[in-house]
């Protein structure tokens, strides 16, 4: 089963700017490891807005460590690209025209009580755990997110 960390942008990366992280991204991947065993492991941009890292845990199991080791990378790049995958305040979310939008908390509440943002909205679920749960349950309709017992 493959274990997945999703970061969220604080803002939305520009084209180049993604092709820039992801070339940072495979170096660190294929030096990732757990206790000395290399993970199988992967990395990649979502709609230039998402940093995703994936790994398989039937071939190395990821650790503490390993985790402090993505953490730390992520902020390293968080650095050198002036952008924070740490900010838990920005909400990403499919406008009407489906084209991702990212807001602050306070303009997505005033969005849901204007009706701009309704029970169908399309939200982002970046609390998910495994990769088997990305296509069916990170666009996931307002209703059904968490979002909707935070607003």
């Amino acid at each position: 089963m493959n274990k997945i960390w999703i970061y969220q942008a604080d803002r939305i990366l520009s084209q180049r700017e993604s092709g820039q992280v992801l070339e940072r991204i495979k170096p660190f991947i294929s030096s990732w490891t757990a206790h000395g065993s290399a993970l199988a492991a992967d990395g990649y941009i979502k709609h230039d807005l998402f940093l995703v890292f994936e790994v398989n845990e039937e071939q190395a199991g990821v650790t503490g460590c390993s985790i402090d080791k993505s953490v730390h990378f992520v902020k390293s790049l968080e650095q050198e690209f002036g952008v924070s995958f740490f900010d838990r305040l920005k909400i990403a979310y499919r406008d009407a025209e489906h084209v991702i939008q990212l807001v602050d908390r306070s303009v997505f509440e005033e969005l849901i009580k204007s009706g701009t943002v309704h029970s169908q909205t399309i939200v982002f679920n970046n609390i998910l755990t495994h990769a088997s749960e990305l296509e069916s349950n990170w666009e996931i309709p307002f209703q059904d997110s968490w979002h909707s017992k935070v607003f």
